[in-house]
């Protein structure tokens, strides 16, 4: 009653006052009852178009949806066929409305997502060497426990730019649902950039070596960053490790498997962990470290390399203690998911997506969708 009180006064109100000022009004008499200002707009063009009744119309109520067992399959059977096909395809293919088709496939919990990007697409054999490689450090896991983690020193390569765009998620801020929506204006990394060699291990950083712009990783460059930077760096900060064995995890780039590198980590007593290509995943630089940095750097922008080199060496050891402890430990988990995935890329890790994003750009890696259908 309230309701229909409230659209008699719009109706004689209409004529010689304008919507807002009857809301502002009511307002004042109905408190929060009053109508919003909405329905104020609505019932307001409903009386000057020439509607007199002030109470709802009936409604129809929800459309009878024929949902059979014959229609459920034919649904699916055309999603098998094409799983890109749309909702509106779907249903002129099976001859039905469109929001039965709708509803359909909700059924047999059809739901469509978007391809990811991948390294590359994994044959038979490369999932068979990501399974033996995560069967294998996980039995040495299992034999020597924490010992075999604490001494693992693992270590990459990543650009680092003048200029890092803000990601999304970084941009987000709270708005009040009156205020505009915040804009986001495209804008793509610097070409200014150093490169940057970390390694770290459980207990934190090791050595943190730069590149300038111009240069790239070689073999050469990579034995003797391993032969006099890191092995001085491993013996000033990590007493002891030297002689308990280093576990050295670095991917299969071509400057880490080369001939002088090997050597040079033969001559070093170090032992390479097992890493298969293509697994960008399983490497706790790129799922762990390198996504946070670049997060942290987003949207900001510097004007030479001493001071990108500042803002990677404030951020991070103001990181917290556990930081590089659990990214060593995230590998079990990691090797786990990977054995059960039968050798496929673990999706989701950590703070991967941005890294990952970045190294699928600068490396043009291919774009893949799921091994099987968007229906599964």
């Amino acid at each position: 009653m309230h309701q229909e009180e409230q659209h008699s006064v719009i109706f004689y109100e209409v004529k010689g006052v304008k919507p807002i000022e009857i809301h502002r009004r009511m307002e004042v008499q109905y408190g929060d009852a009053c109508l919003s200002l909405h329905q104020m707009y609505k019932w307001s063009r409903k009386f000057l178009n020439g509607i007199s009744s002030v109470t709802d119309s009936p409604q129809s109520g929800q459309a009878h949806r024929v949902v059979t067992p014959e229609a459920i399959a034919a649904v699916e059977a055309t999603v098998k066929e094409n799983c890109h096909v749309t909702v509106h395809e779907i249903a002129a293919h099976v001859d039905m409305s469109h929001g039965t088709a709708y509803h359909i496939q909700d059924v047999p919990q059809f739901h469509k997502v978007s391809a990811r990007w991948v390294p590359s697409q994994l044959t038979a054999e490369l999932k068979g060497w990501h399974v033996d490689a995560c069967q294998e450090l996980l039995k040495r896991f299992e034999a020597e426990g924490d010992g075999f983690l604490g001494r693992i020193v693992t270590g990459n390569e990543t650009p680092v730019h003048y200029h890092q765009p803000e990601t999304k998620k970084a941009s987000k801020e709270w708005c009040h649902t009156s205020s505009p929506k915040p804009k986001k204006f495209r804008t793509q990394p610097s070409v200014g950039k150093i490169m940057l060699t970390l390694f770290w291990d459980e207990w934190g950083v090791i050595l943190e070596h730069y590149m300038p712009m111009g240069n790239t990783v070689t073999s050469a460059m990579y034995a003797d960053l391993l032969k006099n930077h890191l092995h001085p760096a491993i013996k000033s900060k990590r007493h002891g490790l030297l002689s308990t064995g280093v576990l050295l995890q670095h991917d299969n780039a071509w400057p880490h498997t080369a001939h002088s590198p090997i050597a040079t980590i033969q001559d070093l007593s170090f032992e390479c962990l097992p890493h298969p290509p293509y697994s960008l995943d399983l490497a706790p630089s790129d799922f762990h470290v390198f996504g946070p940095l670049k997060e942290a750097m987003g949207g900001k922008s510097f004007r030479s390399d001493k001071e990108v080199k500042q803002m990677v060496h404030k951020w991070l050891p103001s990181q917290p203690k556990d930081f590089f402890s659990r990214g060593i430990h995230a590998l079990l988990k990691c090797w786990n998911t990977c054995m059960e995935c039968n050798g496929d890329y673990v999706e989701k890790w950590c703070h991967c997506v941005p890294c990952m994003f970045n190294k699928l750009r600068d490396k043009k890696y291919l774009r893949l969708s799921f091994d099987s259908p968007s229906y599964k």
